[in-house]
């Protein structure tokens, strides 16, 4: 099919082939526009194509407001995007590219199949045949001292003075996918108000293991367990235990928080729930029967069930006096406090916090000090869970910027 551009179109830069800048660049092509993609890799969706891996959790089915809530202190700044493209417009454009999507036991939303690669190529035969072009293995320097922008390509270093721009170049994690957040230097020369880039969605660091838990119990996972921090009430789920740390699913969900608790105060207590199950005195009622000539762990398997990782966490973080007091044993069982003192690196984290602040940007997604670059995506200044959210906004934002560009243009 040829390109639907008009020949006196505006021709519009997209800066960034993931879900932002490609749901841009389709807003932008089906209204007429000329459209040039840029991207760094070799292909574009790579971050994408891995977050597929295991599983496409593309969104989520839960209601609205509890949806909103996962984006935290940013829910106010998100609620407009989702509110225009959220789960239900975002599973009805993808029935739109002929995959189908169930919702799994746990609400998350998928592609029949569980693959992102699919997806992907019916997505990027839609923007072809639309007539956008796609640059990969170009990759944004920032701009002249003119405005002109400054790409390197494998023919050298190029000069680009689009009409209108849209920067979508992720955060600062899996800098070997492409997101790796060179782009903050030249948007703070440039004066754009920015927030620290920050690991989300990540394991933590202990100040150290044993010997005996690192040998034995590293890549064990926890399962059965909940985890609270502060008062909020525990979270049930599982993580993994690592050589330096803890990481996994549950984690990860509360990661915003220890993060932030750890930036305050130089270290977060999480209290671990090994049995969430059943309440303390029925966890000391156990404890409290005879045990004979049997040791401990056998005592702890037979009443509790509790062995493996879980007995080596315990005597780990528990004191020896409190395997004699039957009351202070289960309430360790109940709220066993594990201390992190830091994040993994920001490379290892599965996305990343910081970025652009909203307070840069005018309602249309555009950098009030840099008029007619607009900017989407995870470069943006929020986080979310994993569960199919951090998708569902970066679609969102990547929309929401075309259109403002759209507006812009026409304006």
């Amino acid at each position: 099919m040829t390109s639907t551009a008009k020949p006196s179109a505006p021709n519009v830069a997209i800066i960034g082939g993931g879900p932002a800048g490609l749901m841009a660049a389709e807003v932008l092509s089906q209204a007429g526009l000329q459209v040039d993609l840029y991207d760094g890799m070799p292909s574009v969706g790579r971050k994408f194509l891995l977050a597929g891996v295991g599983g496409m959790n593309i969104t989520h089915s839960e209601a609205f407001p509890a949806f909103l809530s996962r984006y935290g202190e940013r829910a106010p700044n998100i609620a407009p995007l989702l509110r225009a493209f959220g789960a239900e417009q975002l599973c009805e454009w993808i029935h739109g590219l002929g995959i189908d999507t169930f919702v799994g036991s746990s609400g998350r939303v998928f592609p029949t199949d569980m693959k992102a690669a699919p997806l992907l190529r019916a997505w990027l035969k839609r923007l072809r045949d639309a007539g956008v072009a796609i640059h990969t293995r170009h990759r944004w320097l920032g701009w002249n001292p003119d405005g002109s922008m400054r790409i390197a390509s494998p023919e050298g270093e190029k000069t680009l003075r689009p009409d209108a721009t849209l920067l979508a170049l992720g955060g600062g994690s899996w800098s070997r996918l492409g997101s790796d957040g060179a782009w903050m230097l030249p948007l703070e020369q440039r004066g754009v108000t920015l927030a620290p880039l920050q690991p989300s969605n990540c394991g933590f660091e202990v100040e150290a293991w044993s010997d005996l838990m690192i040998s034995k119990f590293a890549g064990a996972p926890l399962k059965n367990i909940a985890i609270g921090l502060n008062d909020d009430v525990p979270r049930l789920g599982e993580c993994v235990i690592t050589t330096t740390g803890i990481e996994g699913s549950l984690i990860y969900a509360l990661s915003a928080a220890i993060r932030e608790a750890i930036n305050q105060h130089g270290s977060a207590t999480i209290h671990l729930d090994l049995l969430p199950g059943r309440p303390v005195d029925k966890i000391q009622q156990a404890l409290s029967k005879p045990r004979g000539s049997r040791s401990m762990a056998k005592h702890l398997h037979s009443q509790l069930g509790i062995d493996g990782v879980k007995a080596a966490l315990l005597r780990e973080l528990t004191p020896a006096e409190c395997f004699t007091d039957p009351a202070r044993l289960a309430q360790a069982i109940k709220t066993l406090p594990l201390t992190l003192v830091k994040t993994r690196p920001l490379d290892e984290a599965i996305s990343s916090a910081g970025g652009v602040t909203f307070e840069a940007l005018d309602e249309r997604l555009m950098l009030k000090q840099l008029p007619g670059v607009f900017c989407a995506g995870e470069m943006l200044d929020w986080e979310a869970p994993t569960g199919g959210y951090l998708l569902t906004a970066c679609f969102a934002s990547g929309r929401a910027a075309g259109l403002g560009m759209l507006e812009w243009l026409q304006a």
